[in-house]
């Protein structure tokens, strides 16, 4: 279960913002909760339309003097770069320009089985090409051992990169980094290609327009896509990269777009359709592919490699929903497994470009972090984690780090390879940390800006939603709390595998749409109170404008999140033999009348979820017992729980059971008892 958060504003704050400002009510509301209270903070957003001084970055000016120097002797250049979509378009950025300059210049992007960064194979190789510099980009910054060998081997290197340095430096002609220690330039969120772009205009002597006019597109598709906060200069990027994407002249982005729907070039278009098919050559294919791609020269040769991404990109999502499928099934089947606090998955020979993607999408079924692990023929595995906010996976990692053979990451992502026989005593370790650090596990998190008034339901406030553009992290679209809609109809759309509710909400009449959600799968009905966390965005059909409201999720009325996730933690901590207050455990105890409604109330039509148990009981037995009781018909055969989807379903009795023979009844029973004697 995820957590509800509504972040809300001071009223004198938004007062002050409306005054200071043409943003309106409800933006104003907007701002103020996201904390931007301030003329000099609302400026610094609203008004930010410029790069920073490429020479503020450090090492820049040495990088611009060794670049200059090997075009000025003809020396040989070699650009090493990533392969994802952010060190693609980084190399492709570089790699035109220096061209342009009329540099003898090379390209190399490794494949995601050789691993990130350089390696001494790949220092090797570039040597054997006649390459007399290398210079990296979106990578570099922790190779130690490769800076050596390059100069070992009669090579110089310039280091491009934007992950966080470590305490000793490579061996290099320069370092660029925003993360430096005593770097003094002013924005330290810079992808790859955007401290690439900030190298191509210092060496056009510190003059942005060229290469903005020529780059900006490819930098805001590696920003977007490489998961960079959106504020600050990462906004100028994308806001006016957006608009040149609209009308690239890069022929391999032509040729991309043109063979996507025709919809509007957001930040969430690059983020679903242009990052992924980047991203699918190297996850399914060959990372050259993209590269060449992005430096095609005429439409017809852009056209096929786009045609030929497109297909990598089908096939990624076929093998991958095809993977998520097969895995969610074994889990459900597994809910000694899913107790865990971190959910740990080994598999033999999963496809590494998927394992990242993977690991995601279990954490967000599951609501914890998760680590996907991909087994060699060799006994080998390679893995991807993906964490919530509270529980720092990298720091997990660290107290594992004997067992691994080399790991990596931050708070919310990280990488491992370990030997294929240490998992078991690797999941042990992760758990016990895990209980150590976090003795209730963070859930996932909804956050809305406020909570929507019905009179605020207009197309005008969406339209005008679109002047905090571009979103994405640091500046995520707006989400909204409806408090107590009621349900007047439901709608099915395509067939049924999307749903619209009409709604009637603090006095107006409206709809929710629900994406992705089957009518026959849905437990409410007309006449039920809702709360629901929506966008809201303009519509205009048929001559006529209105606001439409997009589901997130969506919940009985009156449920408070709060109390279920305390009551999950204590029940997950009971059923995993973790120690929890025995005062808790007599709540747990359900009566006969109690085990009989709750049987009863299940929705035998489509299931029902522990909320809408809850809701249709009225709240008369609390969710602690209620998941007890739950967990005691699923002992006796006549529940059973979906975890993936968190629906209860009746199964239909073969035999006579007695409930009361329940271990886990027993159980608590048993424990309540002991804790009462002591």
């Amino acid at each position: 279960m995820k957590k509800w958060t509504i972040l809300g504003a001071e009223p004198e704050k938004v007062n002050m913002i409306n005054r200071l400002s043409d943003l309106g009510p409800l933006l104003s509301e907007i701002v103020a909760a996201r904390g931007m209270d301030t003329r000099e903070k609302l400026e610094a957003f609203f008004n930010a339309d410029s790069l920073g001084d490429p020479f503020l970055l450090s090492g820049m000016n040495a990088a611009v003097e060794s670049i200059n120097s090997a075009i000025d002797s003809g020396s040989k250049i070699a650009i090493y770069g990533d392969y994802d979509c952010d060190g693609i378009c980084s190399t492709a950025i570089l790699y035109d320009y220096l061209l342009s300059m009329g540099a003898d210049v090379t390209a190399f992007i490794p494949e995601r089985e050789d691993g990130y960064g350089l390696s001494e194979e790949a220092v090797k190789k570039i040597k054997d090409s006649g390459a007399e510099l290398i210079i990296t980009v979106d990578n570099g910054i922790s190779a130690l051992e490769e800076s050596k060998l390059i100069y070992k081997l009669g090579m110089k290197l310039v280091i491009t990169d934007h992950h966080q340095p470590p305490a000793v430096l490579p061996t290099a002609e320069a370092v660029i980094d925003p993360h430096l220690m005593g770097d003094v330039s002013e924005f330290k969120d810079l992808c790859g290609a955007g401290v690439a772009l900030k190298l191509c205009a210092a060496l056009d002597g510190g003059d942005y327009e060229a290469v903005c006019e020529q780059y900006l597109d490819l930098c805001a598709v590696a920003t977007v896509a490489d998961v960079m906060p959106l504020t600050g200069e990462n906004r100028v990027i994308v806001s006016r990269g957006l608009r040149l994407l609209e009308n690239t002249e890069n022929p391999g982005l032509r040729a991309l777009l043109d063979g996507l729907d025709k919809k509007p070039v957001t930040s969430s278009f690059i983020a679903f359709n242009i990052a992924p098919r980047i991203n699918a050559a190297s996850r399914f294919g060959t990372a050259s592919t993209a590269l060449e791609l992005l430096l095609c020269e005429d439409g017809e040769t852009a056209k096929g490699a786009a045609e030929k991404i497109d297909g990598l990109n089908s096939g990624r999502r076929e093998r991958e929903a095809k993977i998520i499928a097969d895995l969610t099934e074994k889990l459900d089947k597994s809910p000694d497994k899913l107790l865990g606090r971190v959910l740990t998955v080994s598999e033999k020979d999963l496809p590494h470009g998927l394992i990242g993607i993977i690991a995601a999408r279990l954490t967000d079924t599951y609501d914890k972090p998760a680590i996907v692990l991909s087994i060699d023929e060799n006994g080998l595995a390679t893995g991807s984690a993906r964490s919530v906010k509270g529980f720092n996976i990298f720091r997990c990692f660290e107290s594992c780090a004997d067992l691994f053979v080399k790991f990596g990451g931050h708070e919310l992502a990280g990488g491992l390879t370990i030997e294929a026989e240490k998992i078991p005593e690797l999941e042990k370790r992760i758990e016990d940390y895990a209980r150590k650090t976090c003795p209730s596990m963070p859930a996932p998190e909804i956050v809305a800006d406020k909570i929507l008034r019905g009179s605020e339901i207009t197309y005008e406030n969406a339209r005008s939603l679109s002047r905090l553009e571009p979103f994405g992290t640091g500046n995520p679209e707006p989400v909204f709390k409806l408090d107590g809609a009621v349900i007047t109809r439901l709608t099915p759309l395509s067939g049924g595998e999307h749903t619209k509710l009409g709604i009637d909400y603090d006095g107006i009449k409206t709809e929710l749409l629900m994406f992705r959600t089957k009518t026959s799968d849905l437990e409410f009905r007309v006449g039920d109170k809702i709360d629901a966390m929506a966008r809201m965005r303009p519509r205009e059909y048929a001559g006529s404008k209105s606001a439409e409201l997009i589901s997130i999720a969506v919940q009985p009325h009156g449920i408070i999140r709060e109390k279920f996730l305390s009551a999950i933690d204590v029940y997950s901590k009971f059923m995993r033999n973790e120690d929890v207050d025995k005062r808790l455990l007599s709540f747990g105890i359900p009566s006969r009348e109690e085990l009989v409604a709750a049987y009863k109330a299940v929705d035998r039509s489509c299931g029902s979820s522990i909320e809408g148990l809850y809701s249709r009981l009225g709240g008369k037995i609390n969710s602690f017992r209620l998941m007890i009781i739950i967990s005691a018909f699923c002992d006796a055969g006549l529940l059973e729980i979906r975890p993936s989807d968190g629906k209860i379903r009746v199964i239909p009795p073969t035999k006579k059971a007695d409930i009361e023979l329940s271990e886990t009844l027993i159980r608590i029973k048993r424990e309540a008892q002991g804790a009462q004697e002591a």
